[in-house]
């Protein structure tokens, strides 16, 4: 009888109002976490895009020297950024669907049924 107390007593503590679950520490720090990795790879992919056109403006010789017989140094490296984003984007994707996810699951599992 004791185990179902328990049981009904840990249900009604589990299930919250949404406005509950908004400000409980949990909610708040997969948005944090959330805002960080977002954070990070935006600072990434800014720096990169930025840095390869600022490279374009300022030393246009090392992008103008020939990788091949008709290719300069500047296409392979255009490539290389479109690569990166690709690589970024995979790693926020993985990220997301391991870590990010589950736990947003975990929060919405602690709702009042409606």
């Amino acid at each position: 009888m004791a185990d179902i107390a328990r049981t009904v007593a840990r249900d009604v503590r589990i299930h919250k109002s949404a406005h509950e679950v908004i400000n409980s520490p949990d909610f708040k720090r997969i948005v944090a976490k959330r805002w960080s990795v977002s954070g990070v790879l935006l600072v990434l992919l800014f720096v990169s895009y930025y840095g390869y056109v600022i490279l374009i403006g300022t030393n246009k010789a090392l992008l103008s020297q020939k990788v091949g017989e008709v290719t300069t140094l500047g296409i392979p490296m255009g490539i290389g950024m479109i690569v990166f984003a690709f690589i970024l984007t995979a790693i926020y994707v993985v990220w997301a669907n391991q870590i990010y996810d589950p736990e947003v699951e975990r929060l919405k599992g602690q709702l009042k049924p409606q």
